[in-house]
């Protein structure tokens, strides 16, 4: 009897043990990592999408019309100031040449029977050997051959330069593009385009628009209208940093009615050549040094319809949610512009599902300085 009695004795007190434990087991406090607010004055930036120019984008235009009769480079390729691009019939104009010779040789014939006429009779004039008149008239026919003889010239220097145009040389150092015609196509009437652009690339040209609102705070930060040298960086298209940093150098003299915005252009170092003419790029820059700003990381913050929402550790351990406006984003960090106070801890939760109110033991986490 009496080792039945100490059997359920013992069976109670394990039965008891074992609660006590689960209850303690219970009761403990999951750990949640937390981060400190960070204060920090950082440099606000702005991107815009723009498209990239040539450092200058020269036309190449036939100034003469004819047929092309050669084209002399590789489509696409670098050419040199100078270097001869294309050609185009010389023949008329080569005869037309001929021509204007011919005339000034006529012309400077003309010009000395004028002058011996008038040699001649100049000093029988002045002894009243012949009339005034005849003096008069030799003169006279002295000037208009003089005149006749600069024309004469004149027409043999336009047919030299109409002649020039029929070789079209590149006018300057650069890359050029793929022709719009072909050898034996009639060039340098109205309705033809231009023959080619020719591109310089070692420096770079973007041009962005920004808002009438955004040029008027830009205005406020610039006393010198003519100093808008703000240093940038170009993104290209598949997310890259270009490695040299460019300058806004100009704005356009006036808002467009149309769209409300401003175009501004930078200019951007390009020695490797590898940006060309026409890609599309994002420029961004700094426009504001915000002092003192709060900021948290990204995944600290949940956004609901538009609302942000940060929850806190407080002095008991607890849980709390505090909404907070969101300003911009800074590197791996949400820059808070209200709602938290510096000394607060913001809880790192992640997919983890914790309730307001619940005790959690925090384990602090240091900010990683090589995302700030």
């Amino acid at each position: 009897m009496k080792i039945t009695n100490l059997y359920w004795v013992l069976l109670v007190g394990l039965l008891l043990f074992s609660c006590d434990k689960k209850k303690a087991v219970e009761t403990v406090a999951p750990e949640v990592p937390v981060a400190a607010v960070l204060i920090k004055d950082v440099p606000l930036t702005q991107e815009y999408v723009g498209q990239t120019l040539g450092g200058t984008d020269i036309q190449i235009r036939a100034r003469v019309q004819g047929f092309l009769t050669g084209i002399y480079f590789k489509e696409g390729s670098s050419v040199k100031k100078g270097q001869l691009l294309y050609t185009i019939d010389p023949l008329p104009y080569q005869a037309k040449l001929d021509q204007a010779k011919g005339q000034l040789a006529s012309a400077e014939a003309q010009l000395a029977k004028a002058k011996s006429d008038l040699d001649r009779i100049k000093p029988l004039a002045a002894i009243n050997a012949v009339s005034q008149r005849d003096l008069v008239a030799a003169q006279a026919q002295y000037d208009a051959a003089m005149g006749g003889q600069e024309a004469a010239r004149g027409m043999v220097k336009n047919a030299e330069i109409e002649l020039g145009y029929a070789h079209i040389t590149s006018p300057i150092d650069g890359i050029i593009g793929i022709s719009n015609f072909e050898v034996g196509d009639l060039v340098g009437t109205i309705q033809s385009f231009n023959l080619n652009t020719v591109s310089s690339t070692k420096t770079v040209r973007v041009r962005f628009s920004v808002t009438e609102a955004e040029y008027l705070e830009f205005r406020k930060r610039v006393g010198d209208r003519n100093k808008m040298d703000w240093s940038i960086d170009m993104i290209l298209s598949d997310g890259s940093v270009h490695p040299h940093k460019g300058q806004i150098n100009l704005a356009n003299r006036e808002i467009d009615p149309a769209t409300g915005t401003l175009t501004m252009e930078a200019t951007v170092p390009n020695p490797e050549e590898t940006v060309r003419p026409g890609q599309f790029a994002k420029v961004r820059f700094t426009t504001e040094i915000r002092k003192g700003a709060m900021l948290i990381p990204l995944r600290a913050v949940t956004e609901l319809q538009g609302t942000y929402q940060v929850f806190v550790v407080n002095s008991e351990n607890k849980v709390e949610v505090k909404m907070v406006e969101a300003g911009q984003q800074y590197g791996e960090y949400w820059i808070i512009n209200s709602g938290l106070e510096p000394t607060d801890k913001v809880a790192l939760l992640g997919n983890t599902a914790i309730k307001v109110n619940s005790v959690v033991t925090p384990v602090p986490v240091k900010a990683d300085s090589t995302n700030i």
